[in-house]
């Protein structure tokens, strides 16, 4: 079994900062893509960022700029730092990974998602 777990979200005054984190543990053959997601009040989940296993990195339009992905593949964990915060950044961040795995001795590949973590932004 694998589990994402998140770190680093709390409160903090518009133009603040935060660095959230998620680390991955289980039985990893190897994770792909890794990639942090948040959803508001009343709107859908959106996507703010992605890294491939390669590094390379992709943002909502709305954080580019301002936030930045990245990973520790020796950890097994992804970072989003979040910097010049604005209150239109609350919400619950998830991040998720997609992880390879081995059972019965076959290859398999699975998506999984953190519990999430709340970012509030005050102004």
């Amino acid at each position: 079994q694998v589990q994402l777990v998140e770190s680093g979200g709390g409160l903090v005054h518009t133009g603040g900062s935060l660095r959230l984190s998620c680390a991955a543990s289980g039985s990893i053959a190897g994770i792909n893509a890794m990639g942090w997601h948040r959803q508001a009040p009343g709107k859908q989940r959106e996507l703010v960022a992605h890294i491939t296993n390669g590094g390379s990195t992709d943002y909502a339009d709305s954080v580019k700029g301002r936030f930045t992905i990245s990973r520790d593949d020796a950890k097994n964990t992804v970072y989003l730092q979040m910097n010049s915060l604005k209150p239109e950044d609350t919400a619950v961040y998830y991040c998720n990974a997609v992880v390879t795995v081995y059972r019965d001795y076959i290859r398999r590949v699975y998506d999984y998602w953190g519990q999430g973590t709340q970012v509030t932004v005050s102004s």
